[in-house]
């Protein structure tokens, strides 16, 4: 597996993880707007877009959108390696921000194993279901 930053030819496939992994997703135009902004990594293997993270940056202050990997590759440590490679291409940076859905233990517990600690609680941050949203943050 490689971890790449996104561009025109990842599009594709992340649009389809994002229609997979998610109750309101990415359109590809909306991914294709964000080549060239933030930090947008796709992981690959076999020539196919097994995962990808997305971090928008506004002045040392990186927000991260999504980490989404497609079910047939999960439990593989993608996830991982993409949070890794973003933590790495993060230099210059204050600190990494996420969300996660409070019902969502396992990928908070990557979180934290990734060095994010909870900071907060967004009421009611998700929709479909309702749910509030634990707010993750990594200082660097």
């Amino acid at each position: 597996m490689t971890v790449e930053r996104m561009e025109e030819r990842h599009i594709e496939g992340i649009a389809a993880i994002e229609k997979q992994c998610f109750r309101h997703p990415w359109s590809a135009d909306g991914l294709r707007e964000e080549l060239g902004k933030g930090i947008f990594l796709a992981a690959v293997e076999d020539g196919t877009v097994a995962g990808y993270v997305g971090c928008q940056t506004v002045l040392d202050e990186g927000y991260i959108t999504n980490v989404a990997v497609l079910p047939a590759f999960r439990r593989r440590g993608v996830a991982e390696c993409l949070l890794g490679e973003l933590v790495r291409q993060a230099e210059g940076l204050s600190f990494l921000t996420l969300e996660v859905r409070a019902s969502n233990r396992p990928a908070a517990a990557l979180y934290e194993k990734m060095g994010f600690s909870r900071v907060g609680v967004r009421p009611g941050f998700y929709t479909g279901p309702a749910e509030d949203a634990v707010l993750m943050t990594r200082y660097l």
